[in-house]
């Protein structure tokens, strides 16, 4: 087993747990923030969007059996690349996207995905997401955690509500 970490901002940390916790090589899928300046922040301080941080996904993954591309591909299909103000429903900087890559391989591969996307020509407006290096990670409370299991009702309404998969279906039909 080569067990290994990614961690991607794609806006509601709730929403970017379940398309990759579905996967055989994904170990762990937890939710929290990260890319900020204080110490163990709290979801109302998050939110609030004075801390830096964003809201993130860390993905612990065997790399023997899922690939760091494959999780670019999910990461890809699941966010508004082109939109610099958070994502969706929810706005401000705490809903931004991002990459953060812990090595240089990550950081290589990371840069190719976004220059491949964006000279794909599925989007009209430029790529914006950044990548950028790893920063602490602190999981968010326990409430935050496998959400979309826990909590489904309230995951669905919120996700429905959202827009996000009006645009995942129109911009990757074909999901891999």
């Amino acid at each position: 087993m080569n067990k290994q970490k990614a961690i991607f901002a794609g806006g509601c940390f709730w929403c970017m747990v379940k398309p990759f916790d579905q996967w055989e090589g994904i170990e762990a899928v937890i939710s929290g923030y990260t890319g900020g300046h204080v110490k163990h922040p709290s979801y109302e301080q998050v939110k609030r969007g004075d801390t830096g941080h964003m809201e993130a996904v860390e993905i612990t993954y065997d790399s023997d059996v899922f690939s760091y591309e494959q999780l670019l591909d999910i990461y890809w299909q699941q966010i508004d690349p082109t939109d610099d103000g958070g994502q969706f429903q929810d706005r401000g900087h705490s809903y931004r996207t991002a990459i953060f890559y812990s090595n240089d391989q990550q950081k290589e591969t990371a840069e190719k995905s976004r220059k491949q996307l964006d000279e794909s020509g599925r989007f009209s407006k430029p790529i914006v997401t950044p990548i950028l290096p790893v920063s602490t990670f602190y999981p968010a409370e326990a409430y935050h955690q496998d959400f979309y299991k826990h909590h489904k009702e309230e995951y669905e309404a919120d996700r429905k509500q959202s827009g996000r998969d009006e645009f995942i279906q129109q911009y990757w039909k074909e999901i891999k």
